[in-house]
C-alpha cells in the first residue's frame, strides 16, 4: 500500500465532496425550496430528474473506471463537473434548475464511483482494505460537516449561487491532487476495449447478480437509501414547515451529520472482525431506519440535532463497510462496474419513495411520511438476516486475501 497515494486520494475525496455536499445540500435544495418556494411535488420531480441522471451516468461510469481505471475517470469527470457547477448559479427558475441539475447529476455519477473504486487498486489485504476505505470514507464524512457549514456561510454573507462556485473550484482542486495517484496498469484479460459499454455493464450486472454475496451487499445496501428516499422531497419541507426555521439551520443540521459520519467513518477499523460480515451489514442497515426516526421524531432542534448525530455516525459505519465488502468480494477488473451498479442501485432505492412521497405527505402529514421511511427499511433489513447469516456461513475462515486479485472473466461459482 503506497500511503502517499492513499492520502492523495483521501484529499481529493475531502475536496470533491464538500463542494457537491454544499452544492446539494444548501444549493440545490435552499434554491428549489427557499429561493423558488418549490412545493413538495416540485421537490420530488427534482430529486426523481437528478436519481435518473444519476442512474444512467453510473451505468456508464463503472464501465469507464475498469476501462481506464478510477484515476483517469476522476481526473476527466471532474474537469467535465466544473462548467455543469457554475450552471446551477444561473438558474432563474425550477424548469431551468431541473435540466441543469440533471447535467450536474449526470457528469457527477463518475465522479462518485470511480472514488468508491480506489481502494482495491491501492491495497491486496483485506485488513489494508477496511482502513483505506474508512479514510476514504472519513474525508467524505469530513466533506459532510466542512461543505453545507461552508454553504451556510455563503448564503449568509453572500449569496446562494456562491455556493455553486465553490462546487467548481473544489472540483479543480481535487482533479489536479487525485492526477499525481500512480496505480497498477489496468489489464484486459479475455476482455477487450472494444467491446461496447452496454456489453461491459451487462457482464458486470451478471457478476453482480450471479455472486451470491455481492447480490445481497448490493440489495441491502439500497435500503439504506430506500430510507433516505423520501427525505428527497421533504426533508427541506420538515424545517420549514414543521420545524419553521430557514435553510441555514438545515445546512447547519446537515453540517453536524458530517461530524457524525466522520465519528462512525472512523470506527470501522476499530469493530470486531465478525462485524465485517453480511449480518453485521444487515445489523446496520436495520439501525439506520433507526437513526432516520430518531432524526424527525420531534420538531424541538435540540433533539433533531441528536437524531442527526446518531443516524449519521451509524450511516458513517454502514457505507465504508458495504464498500469494503464489495471490493472484497468482486472480481478486481469488474470492480467498477460492480461499484457502478451499487450506484444504480442506491438512486433506485431514492427513487422509489419519490412517487408518493408528495401524496403520502399531504394524507399523513410529512414528519408521518419520514419516520414511516425510516421503520421501512428497518424492516426489510431485519427480515434479511437469515439470508446474511447463511452468506457468512459460506466464506471460507480466515480468509483474508482481496477476492478482487481475480480477473473479471475467470470463472467464479453463482450461488442460487
Amino acid at each position: 500500500m503506497h500511503r502517499t497515494d492513499v492520502y492523495r486520494v483521501v484529499a481529493a475525496r475531502f475536496l470533491s465532496r464538500s463542494g457537491s455536499e454544499a452544492a446539494f445540500f444548501v444549493g440545490v435544495w435552499g434554491k428549489a425550496a427557499f429561493e423558488m418556494q418549490a412545493s413538495a411535488g416540485q421537490l420530488a420531480l427534482i430529486m426523481f430528474i437528478l436519481s435518473v441522471s444519476s442512474i444512467l451516468g453510473s451505468v456508464s461510469a463503472g464501465v469507464l473506471v475498469d476501462r481506464y481505471g478510477p484515476r483517469n475517470v476522476l481526473v476527466v469527470a471532474e474537469v467535465f463537473f466544473i462548467p455543469a457547477a457554475i450552471a446551477i448559479a444561473f438558474a432563474r427558475d425550477l424548469s431551468q434548475l431541473s435540466v441543469i441539475v440533471a447535467v450536474w447529476a449526470f457528469i457527477g455519477a463518475p465522479v462518485v464511483t470511480a472514488g468508491a473504486s480506489f481502494a482495491p487498486f491501492l491495497v491486496t489485504q483485506e485488513s489494508d482494505l477496511k482502513r483505506t476505505n474508512a479514510l476514504i470514507e472519513g474525508a467524505g464524512s469530513l466533506a459532510f460537516a466542512v461543505g453545507p457549514a461552508v454553504g451556510a456561510l455563503l448564503v449568509r454573507y453572500a449569496s446562494v449561487d456562491w455556493v455553486f462556485i465553490l462546487d467548481a473550484a473544489t472540483s479543480l482542486v481535487a482533479a489536479v491532487v487525485v492526477w499525481r495517484v500512480a496505480l497498477p496498469p489496468i489489464v484486459h484479460e479475455g476482455e477487450t476495449v472494444s467491446r461496447g459499454a452496454l456489453s461491459q455493464f451487462s457482464a458486470g450486472l451478471r457478476i453482480a447478480y450471479g455472486i451470491r454475496s455481492l447480490r445481497y451487499y448490493v440489495l441491502a445496501g439500497s435500503l439504506v437509501w430506500l430510507a433516505f428516499g423520501s427525505f428527497g422531497a421533504l426533508e427541506p419541507l420538515f424545517f420549514r414547515d414543521v420545524v419553521g426555521v430557514g435553510v441555514e439551520t438545515m445546512g447547519w443540521m446537515n453540517s453536524l451529520f458530517g461530524v457524525g459520519f466522520l465519528v462512525g467513518a472512523s470506527l470501522l477499523p476499530r469493530l470486531p472482525t465478525a462485524l465485517i460480515s453480511a449480518r453485521g451489514l444487515a445489523v446496520m442497515v436495520a439501525l439506520t431506519g433507526f437513526g432516520a426516526v430518531l432524526y424527525v421524531g420531534s420538531a424541538d432542534l435540540r433533539i433533531i440535532a441528536v437524531g442527526a448525530f446518531v443516524w449519521a455516525a451509524v450511516v458513517g459505519v454502514t457505507e465504508p463497510l458495504l464498500r469494503t465488502l464489495l471490493h472484497r468480494d468482486a472480481p478486481r477488473s469488474a470492480v467498477g462496474r460492480v461499484m457502478g451498479i451499487a450506484e444504480v442501485h442506491r438512486r433506485g432505492g431514492e427513487i422509489i419513495p419519490l412517487g408518493i412521497a408528495p401524496w403520502l405527505a399531504a394524507t399523513f402529514g410529512v414528519q408521518a411520511v419520514l419516520i414511516g421511511g425510516g421503520l421501512v427499511a428497518t424492516i426489510l433489513a431485519t427480515l434479511s438476516f437469515r439470508e446474511a447469516a447463511a452468506i457468512d456461513c459460506e466464506r471460507p475462515p480466515g480468509a483474508n486475501e482481496l477476492q478482487g486479485l481475480r480477473s473479471a472473466d475467470e470463472p467464479f461459482s453463482p450461488n442460487p
